[in-house]
């Protein structure tokens, strides 16, 4: 049985996933674990308003895990993911065994975005026009 490496990205419910992040992102490693998986990277992406709503959410947040599995198991997998109400959608994609090492490292090496609470968006823009405000150029060029 061939034991691949997959890259798996999953948008996750924004909400659920606000109210207990460690259950939601540790929930998808032991499903993996589950079907003798093996887990070598799993980090937050980012948090993004999603193009059109997936159920009803039009926010997402997308999850990224590198894992090595049997090829036979991924179907399996699949259909785990397909029940499970926390995700609004995957992808799975295998990964060339050349180029395993260096995707791993440049995952755990990326910094992790913080998600921010939803009423910090206006405040850290109105603090930002506020700075811009006090910052303007002149015709002479002087601040």
């Amino acid at each position: 049985m061939a034991r691949n490496v997959y890259e798996a990205m999953f948008i996750l419910d924004s909400n659920r996933f606000s109210r207990d992040p460690d259950g939601i992102s540790g929930q998808l490693a032991e499903t993996i674990q589950k079907f003798g998986g093996e887990i070598l990277v799993s980090r937050l992406w980012e948090e993004r308003r999603l193009a059109y709503p997936i159920k009803g959410q039009r926010k997402g947040t997308y999850w990224l895990i590198y894992f090595r599995l049997d090829a036979l198991q991924l179907a399996t997998f699949r259909r785990e993911c397909e029940i499970n109400e926390t995700l609004l959608r995957y992808l799975f994609l295998k990964v060339d065994p050349r180029i395993v090492e260096a995707l791993v490292s440049h995952a755990q090496s990326a910094p992790v975005p913080a998600i921010a609470p939803p009423d910090a968006a206006p405040v850290a823009v109105a603090a930002a026009a506020a700075v811009g405000a006090t910052n303007e150029i002149d015709d002479e060029g002087e601040v």
